[in-house]
């Protein structure tokens, strides 16, 4: 079973990043990642730039607040480090909860797009739990958005949250298809409760079933938001255990 290539989203280490970006950096590297998925990195570029440079890894995507933030900054950012597709991490829940705001939300995110555009940079949207749990005549939240979505902004499905919103993950990314171009690779005990969370491979997620109908995907994305054990740990097991058990890591 092909696993795409893999990254890392930085989040997961972000304690360590703010200690010792560069050693975290340098300690990812040396576990076999290639690939970082930066987060805010619009705060740190030079410093980032400097670490991905030194140890020998890229960027090929990156999450900022897109709708929120100051978009020029983060798309010369993100041109600066290399980063092809820039993802809007997150829209409050309470925009979710009609489909005219769900729709406004993909105006955004095309307008948006237009302007990173201009840099060479695409446009993404990466998902929670809430935009799952939203039924519009049968569609979920997601749905409705990807609908909406000029075919220049792509979807990054964190396979995780899908599946706490009460959606299965796989079939999901059936429906979505290429649209889907990332994936959040994420396990544990299916809840909200960040510390629940675990390497991929020990906890409940049917990690062979999303990764079967991830044809599309152009990178996976390892991520724990937390875990009440080793966060290290956990990333290199996760990535052990998907180097070993489908044969194609990213690394």
């Amino acid at each position: 079973m092909p696993v795409p290539p893999l990254s890392v989203q930085l989040y997961t280490v972000r304690e360590a990043l703010d200690t010792d970006l560069d050693g975290t950096i340098g300690r990812l590297a040396s576990m076999g990642f290639e690939r970082v998925e930066p987060y805010n990195f619009a705060a740190n570029t030079d410093a980032l730039q400097t670490a991905l440079s030194r140890h020998g890894v890229s960027a090929p995507t990156g999450h900022a607040p897109l709708l929120d933030g100051d978009r020029d900054l983060i798309f010369e950012a993100a041109r600066t480090l290399g980063i092809g597709t820039v993802i809007e991490p997150m829209v409050d829940p309470v925009r979710w909860t009609t489909e005219e705001s769900v729709v406004r939300t993909a105006e955004a995110l095309n307008e948006t797009a237009g302007l990173g555009a201009e840099y060479g940079i695409s446009v993404g949207y990466h998902n929670h739990w809430w935009e799952l749990e939203t039924d519009f005549g049968g569609r979920t939240g997601l749905e409705v958005l990807a609908e909406a979505l000029d075919p220049a902004v792509v979807l990054e499905v964190d396979t995780y949250w899908v599946a706490v919103g009460g959606q299965d993950p796989a079939e999901l990314l059936s429906k979505l298809g290429d649209r889907v171009r990332f994936i959040h690779i994420k396990d544990g005990q299916v809840d909200r409760d960040n510390k629940s969370q675990v390497a991929v491979g020990s906890g409940r997620m049917n990690i062979p079933a999303v990764l079967e109908a991830a044809g599309s995907v152009e990178v996976g994305v390892v991520e724990l938001d937390d875990s009440a054990g080793d966060l290290f740990r956990a990333l290199e097991d996760s990535l052990r255990f998907l180097q070993h058990d489908f044969g194609k890591g990213g690394a």
